[in-house]
């Protein structure tokens, strides 16, 4: 039997914690709608997963320039204002998904800001569940001992 080749092995693992990544999103977002007043969705389940793919791309594209043209009121705020960007990225989603005929809807500011939170706190519990992120404990025993 063959052994499989390292390359192909860092394939299956990036593309396992991206579907992973991606499933999690999905079901941070499916709270989000059921927790918050503001926030509306109504279709078939697989496009709630189109709109976890478009609220990833923007995060991944945006994230990083907003983060950077307001890191001085990030820093004023205590990263209080990471949440407003939070907010306009999922409003962002929300019009990408009506031009895409997804009914998502984000209605207001404050719906937002609220789903934002929701969506940060249930991605973060599930990635934890999930093991995802590596943890390290160092035991270290001293032999100087005192009676």
């Amino acid at each position: 039997m063959q052994q499989p080749q390292p390359s192909n092995l860092v394939f299956w693992y990036s593309l396992r914690r991206i579907v992973l990544r991606w499933l999690i999103s999905s079901l941070a977002i499916f709270a989000a709608v059921w927790l918050v007043p503001g926030i509306t969705f109504s279709g078939p389940g697989w496009q709630l997963g189109v709109v976890a793919a478009i609220l990833g791309l923007l995060n991944s594209l945006l994230r990083p320039l907003l983060f950077l043209f307001a890191l001085p009121l990030i820093l004023l705020t205590l990263g209080l204002f990471m949440l407003v960007i939070n907010a306009a990225l999922l409003a962002l989603a929300s019009l990408v998904a009506d031009q895409l005929g997804i009914a998502f809807v984000v209605d207001g500011f404050g719906a937002a800001i609220f789903g934002g939170l929701i969506i940060s706190v249930v991605s973060m519990i599930l990635n934890l569940l999930v093991g995802e992120q590596s943890f390290y404990i160092r035991v270290q025993r001293s032999t100087d001992r005192e009676p």
